[in-house]
């Protein structure tokens, strides 16, 4: 008999996998010592965003090649390096976020009391890269976030502030994590998923 109803991925565990919404945006989040509430009063928080943001690991992927074989060989496949983005579009424009934007600055006092200056420098400490960018989102049918973080990350497109009437200014600052010499071994970036009870086979809850 023929199928009426098409095919689809949808199943019962659909709704409990889904990341919903925009999610919020951290500089320098301590996984061992920080949750949402705490990181927001320390001051951690990128800022409010308009249009969320993405996080990209992309591998360079090179095959290779082999006389006699036709195209790509299993096994043959080697990943020369990891290009590791996240971009947050932010909304609110405060000292720190201007700072961030600007890849390597520093952050002083004016003359004039009633200011602070935020200044570019020509070259890029290694003060500039922050330990982390970190990403916060919901996952349904989980008690605890989504946390997403790029290492050693500093923004790679600078500072782009663009205002017009009956409207905000929105900054994309995106951010690229790089590899430390002391782990050489993965990708500048750790994706920590968040545990589910599940049943075990004599009817007990395995965390």
């Amino acid at each position: 008999m023929a199928k009426c109803d098409g095919y689809s991925g949808f199943t019962k565990d659909t709704a409990e996998n889904l990341l919903l919404d925009a999610g919020a945006f951290f500089i320098d989040f301590d996984i061992e010592e920080d949750d949402f509430e705490s990181a927001v009063e320390d001051g951690k928080l990128l800022g409010a965003t308009r249009g969320g943001g993405n996080f990209t690991a992309e591998p360079e992927i090179r095959d290779i090649e082999i006389d006699g074989v036709r195209g790509a060989a299993k096994g043959l496949s080697v990943i020369d390096e990891w290009t590791i983005t996240m971009t947050a579009n932010v909304l609110e424009v405060t000292k720190d976020s201007l700072a961030s934007a600007l890849t390597a600055s520093e952050v002083g006092e004016s003359a004039n009391e009633k200011y602070d200056t935020i200044r570019a420098k020509n070259c890029i400490d290694l003060d500039d890269y922050h330990d982390n960018i970190t990403y916060v989102g919901k996952i349904s049918g989980a008690d605890e976030p989504l946390i997403i973080q790029i290492h050693n990350a500093i923004n790679s497109n600078g500072l782009t502030l663009e205002t017009e009437d009956q409207d905000e200014a929105v900054t994309e600052m995106e951010f690229k994590g790089h590899y430390d010499f002391d782990d050489l071994e993965h990708a500048p970036f750790t994706i920590y998923y968040p545990k589910r009870d599940q049943e075990n086979d004599d009817g007990g809850v395995e965390g």
